[in-house]
């Protein structure tokens, strides 16, 4: 696995490094296919925060995202925190991977439900990273580009349930167009797709 370690105002030593790349790295062997990470340290400013040292990872491949951010008082104790949140999260993943990919467990277990409600108007516009365009009076403060491959609605729902996002914006494979899965208020989950 590619893991990439950088900082933000904190101090990446070279102990801290070599133990990030080797816990990140090891993460591999619970799904084949993750081929890439990447490890952001940075430090909260806010004196009122006791764990200030925060621990971001995403890791990808195979069009499946995986993403953990944690905060400790210490960026060794962030890593292991993060090393047993990706855990769970890849372990989730290669269940439903392997639940779609044997129909007969699936339906054993019962199906999940799912319902995909199309929404009566609108869309959502989220704030982004380093630039300084004003929307309406909001700053754009972080900014995202990243490669799609197409897929289901069904799909995109646990790609947004594993990286724990309320909101997902994918190629959907169904009708070749941008689309997004959302988490509504009732608690269902909601389909936006660009019109033909």
């Amino acid at each position: 696995m590619d893991v990439t370690v950088s900082s933000r105002n904190i101090e990446l030593t070279e102990a801290l490094r070599d133990m990030t790349t080797e816990k990140i790295g090891r993460l591999s062997r619970f799904l084949d296919g993750m081929d890439r990470a990447e490890v952001h340290f940075f430090e909260e400013r806010n004196p009122r925060i006791a764990d200030k040292d925060v621990c971001e990872v995403t890791m990808d491949g195979h069009g499946h995202h995986v993403r953990a951010k944690v905060a400790a008082s210490d960026p060794f104790a962030a890593v292991d925190a993060a090393v047993n949140k990706l855990e769970h999260q890849l372990h989730k993943l290669k269940t439903k991977l392997v639940g779609r990919s044997h129909p007969r467990r699936r339906a054993e277990s019962g199906p999940t439900p799912l319902t995909l409600v199309e929404p009566a108007t609108g869309a959502t516009t989220v704030p982004d990273e380093d630039d300084e365009a004003t929307v309406n009076g909001y700053r754009i403060v972080k900014s995202k580009r990243f490669t799609m491959k197409p897929m289901t609605p069904e799909e995109a729902v646990m790609q947004m349930e594993l990286l724990g996002h309320s909101f997902y914006f994918f190629s959907n494979a169904e009708t070749g167009r941008s689309a997004v899965v959302y988490h509504r208020s009732a608690g269902d989950v909601g389909l936006i797709d660009e019109a033909g």
